[in-house]
């Protein structure tokens, strides 16, 4: 229900396979059943589990369509990147695979034997290669890796008091300075009394350099 303002945002046939998705992850969630032999399932389960795999075969194949067509657009610049972004996000690709594997992963925890009958994992599996080449296109992509990379570090010099020797090696720039540097093409600004370089920023900023 939290949902209905999105659902009416979408198409009528692609709310109706998000409601037959669900619906096949719903007839696979285990119910308790006591006394049901392990390993063991019927024939009506066994069918659903076949055709959840039918269903994300032909979603992959589109998906694995779409994909490269997206990312051979996307690679053009960072606005291409956004628009065709919004047009995936509003696609199969971004309302019902992040939903399938989801649900994939919550049916293979609760009866992975089930989910290893029905064979859909590896058709999803198949998928990685074209996301990641898509979202390697990402701006900012490499600097957001590396502030992964460093996050610990920078956390334990902040508990263990070395951010307070940092401050002391903290350079004084004059107001003279930043406008010399500006002028000579660089782009510095000033925030709460801080200079921050927004040079790069600005070169993958998708508002341009007037908001700037």
């Amino acid at each position: 229900m939290d949902q209905e303002l999105y659902s009416k945002e979408r198409s009528a046939s692609l709310d109706l396979l998000l409601r037959f998705q669900r619906l096949l992850v719903s007839k696979l969630y285990p119910a308790d059943c006591v006394g049901q032999v392990p390993n063991t399932y019927s024939p009506d389960l066994l069918g659903v589990g076949s055709l959840l795999k039918k269903y994300t075969a032909l979603l992959c194949t589109h998906i694995g369509d779409i994909l490269p067509v997206a990312t051979s657009i996307a690679c053009t610049s960072h606005r291409h990147f956004a628009e065709v972004s919004c047009v995936v996000d509003g696609d199969l690709t971004g309302i019902l695979l992040p939903e399938l594997v989801v649900s994939v992963v919550l049916l293979l925890s609760k009866n992975a034997g089930l989910m290893q009958e029905a064979g859909a994992i590896p058709l999803l599996a198949g998928l990685l290669e074209h996301l990641d080449r898509f979202n390697h296109l990402a701006p900012g992509k490499e600097r957001d890796d590396n502030e992964d990379l460093a996050w610990p570090g920078i956390m334990g010099s902040f508990f263990t008091g070395q951010s307070c020797r940092n401050n002391e090696e903290v350079t004084l720039i004059r107001k003279a300075d930043l406008e010399n540097h500006n002028k000579d093409g660089g782009f510095w600004t000033v925030i709460d009394g801080k200079v921050y370089d927004i040079k790069d920023f600005q070169t993958q900023s998708l508002t341009g350099s007037s908001i700037l």
